[in-house]
């Protein structure tokens, strides 16, 4: 053996001598009628898929739900002018509403009929239920790639059974389905006065609903949201709908098992929310003071007005994309602000985008750590593995990467200001829907790069992680050590 390189599990080696694993047995013995007795079975196409590779499925299942929906838009009684609609425009919008991001190319409130609103509205829901049911899927499949000791101790750190998918695919269902009723009729008892009937207040009521729980950022009245400006009733039910749907849904079910028991929430859930409830008291504050007396935006509301106004477009950001305010008239450290908290986004396996909550915690729990001394990142009295750091930087590497990579080819290919391309990449990115208004008059290349950047913005992250884990294995032989300079 050469000098230097460290035999880690000699258990390893000798077991590599015995003969070949028994799962190595087990595959090879596989009946054909799983593998290849009928290759053009679709069926065993996607079981098979799901075994190799879970997170490539969840990718081509987001890619064929974007081309069912943008086939939908273009079909001739989806628009109320036929025709009017490009490929680019409706695969954008399809693209917009299945990621759940909000921005838009056509005005959504008169291009699209009572038909398109509705294909919008399941594209949204598809797309918001998806991103939970695939997230937690693909985090059970990461659970059972792991040992069994591992799985059955992260079973019992998140009281969870192994492999109950199914209560866990209700459970996301039912929450949606409860949340979304709750809002509709919120919002009925104001959208019953606007509009010339009872039904149509009902439609607008839902897909705001629908919209709003699952951070899409599309907006259906024909004023848009702006007329609500300082409006309790329909501010506010925004901001619940946004938090709710943006914390994710391992936090939500954690806390509703275990209400009047704190201590048992996990490790997860704490994060969540104490740097959810950081960045949004931040949020707060910044926006408040950056925008207090532009008159544009605040500047001309009264004092209760600017309070409830400010809290809004400090919640929204974390991916909602909705607004009462002229995001294009906010002063350009607004924007920059802004930038950074859709850059960091909502919590994992939720409606919001971003590089996660929790991914930002992990980064900053560990350069205090390191500023500290301390050998571990430690949170709430856990150890957090080195392995979770490290899907932590590269998570937050990828995001960087994707956002300059697309507001370097945006800012070539048109004259657009460098702050409001940025805000628009990130925005498209963090699939938040907030925009300057530059969207629309974006040229088809500039729209096709950013429908690739709420494409992986949207699965790009989430199976990124899920890909990085499932890659776990264990080394026999290690590198000998040395400390390159930093700084």
């Amino acid at each position: 053996m050469s000098k230097g390189v460290v035999v880690t599990d000699a258990n390893v080696a000798r077991s590599s001598a015995k003969g070949p694993d028994r799962s190595t047995i087990r595959m090879s013995q596989a009946p054909d009628s799983e593998s290849g007795s009928n290759p053009h079975s679709l069926r065993t196409y996607v079981n098979s898929l799901a075994r190799r590779s879970p997170a490539r499925l969840a990718m081509l299942v987001f890619g064929a739900l974007i081309l069912t929906i943008t086939l939908l838009l273009m079909l001739p009684f989806s628009s109320t002018t036929p025709g009017s609609v490009s490929f680019v425009n409706a695969l954008f919008t399809a693209t917009s509403a299945v990621c759940v991001t909000g921005l838009t190319v056509v005005d959504t409130a008169t291009q699209w009929t009572v038909f398109g609103d509705i294909v919008l509205a399941l594209g949204i829901q598809i797309g918001g239920l998806g991103v939970m049911v695939i997230a937690s899927i693909l985090a059970l499949a990461v659970s059972r790639h792991l040992g069994l000791t591992q799985r059955m101790l992260a079973a019992t750190e998140t009281k969870s059974r192994l492999g109950d998918v199914g209560a866990l695919l209700k459970a996301v269902i039912a929450t949606s389905l409860v949340a979304e009723s709750i809002l509709t009729l919120i919002f009925l008892g104001t959208f019953v006065g606007l509009d010339s009937s009872f039904v149509s207040a009902l439609g607008h009521s839902l897909f705001m609903a629908v919209s709003t729980f699952n951070n899409a950022g599309f907006v259906v009245l024909a004023d848009g949201l702006g007329q609500f400006v300082g409006n309790w009733a329909v501010s506010l039910p925004i901001i619940l709908g946004t938090i709710i749907g943006a914390v994710g849904f391992p936090v939500t079910l954690n806390i509703a098992q275990n209400l009047r028991n704190p201590r048992a929430w996990t490790l997860h859930s704490k994060l969540t929310l104490v740097t959810y409830g950081f960045l949004l008291g931040i949020s707060i504050v910044m926006i408040g003071l950056l925008e207090w007396n532009n008159p544009a935006t605040l500047g001309h509301l009264n004092g209760s007005e600017r309070v409830l106004t400010t809290l809004f477009h400090a919640t929204t950001p974390r991916s909602s994309g909705l607004a009462t305010l002229d995001v294009g008239q906010m002063q350009q450290s607004t924007w920059f602000f802004i930038d950074v908290m859709m850059f960091i986004g909502g919590g994992s396996a939720s409606t919001g985008g971003g590089i996660k909550v929790t991914t930002f915690a992990v980064l900053a729990l560990a350069i205090l750590a390191e500023a500290r001394g301390d050998r571990d990142t430690e949170a709430f009295g856990k150890r957090i593995p080195p392995d979770v750091v490290r899907l932590a930087i590269s998570a937050t590497f990828l995001g960087a990467f994707l956002v300059g990579s697309a507001t370097l080819a945006i800012t070539h290919i048109t004259d657009l200001s460098f702050a409001q391309v940025l805000f628009e990449v990130i925005s498209a990115f963090a699939t938040c829907g907030l925009s300057t208004g530059i969207t629309p008059i974006l040229p088809d290349s500039a729209k096709i790069i950013l429908v690739v950047l709420m494409y992986l913005g949207r699965v790009g992250t989430m199976t990124l992680a899920a890909a990085l884990a499932l890659r776990n294995r264990r080394r026999v032989i290690r590198l000998p050590e040395e400390r390159p300079v930093i700084g």
